[in-house]
């Protein structure tokens, strides 16, 4: 069963509700022009039926559907949590959720993309570009790590080197923002795609041709964290990126 997930985190980032749906729409935007198929028709988080409302993918109407899903006091420290779906013919189940725009010290903020499947597999073309997905996230939301994972993936990197799950880490991919690249060896396997922001892209699929072996992954992370590219922020935190 297919079950790959795109992910980013970053720090404390005071933003409104507007500026969060900005990012949200130029995401849906980018993944749009990725491949049409899987990423179109998105859905109010529910019950995940056909009947669920269809979302709008316009800042004004994201703007909107935030503000109702996101209700309480204090949400400028916590942040705005949203979520949508999308399950269209012959493509895969994604989900996308966010939490962005909180203030807390001690809040990670976070971007997902998960595809799951029972009749798509990993070399449908959408999986084979998750890297250049990541790098999509990492620009429309600014995060500080990221990663492309599957679950044997995860589990492997996770159990090696006892990791929460807030912790940068490498999976089939990685993202590093423009500080923690600074401090990334120059010779890891994999193609390099730098971000417009100073960030890069480690690629161990070479562009979606290639599965990296288990071992690869865990010497890739083994490296970066030597080289303090791949530290947690420090908490409380007093940044976004490093």
């Amino acid at each position: 069963m297919l079950y790959v997930v795109v992910n980013g985190l970053w720090g404390p980032r005071a933003e409104s509700v507007r500026s969060v749906a900005e990012r949200w729409s130029g995401t849906l935007a980018a993944l749009k022009d990725i491949d049409a198929q899987t990423f179109d028709g998105w859905h109010e988080a529910g019950d995940d039926l056909p009947s669920d409302p269809l979302l709008e993918p316009s800042a004004p109407a994201l703007a909107e559907y935030i503000e109702r899903r996101n209700t309480g006091p204090d949400l400028d420290v916590v942040g705005y949590t949203s979520s949508s779906w999308a399950r269209n013919p012959k493509a895969a189940y994604v989900s996308l959720t966010t939490h962005a725009g909180g203030t807390s010290r001690y809040a990670p903020h976070s971007v997902s993309l998960v595809f799951r499947s029972r009749e798509v597999d990993e070399t449908a073309e959408v999986i084979r570009r998750t890297p250049e997905i990541l790098r999509v996230l990492a620009e429309q939301w600014e995060i500080d790590a990221g990663q492309v994972y599957d679950k044997a993936v995860d589990a492997a990197v996770t159990e090696r080197f006892d990791l929460e799950n807030s912790a940068p880490r490498c999976g089939r991919a990685v993202f590093l923002s423009a500080g923690r690249a600074a401090r990334a060896p120059e010779d890891l396997p994999g193609a390099y795609v730098r971000t417009a922001d100073g960030g890069l892209v480690v690629d161990l699929t070479y562009g979606g041709t290639k599965s990296p072996e288990i071992d690869t992954v865990i010497e890739v992370n083994e490296r970066l964290r030597a080289a303090g590219a791949l530290e947690k922020l420090p908490v409380p935190f007093d940044r976004d990126r490093y």
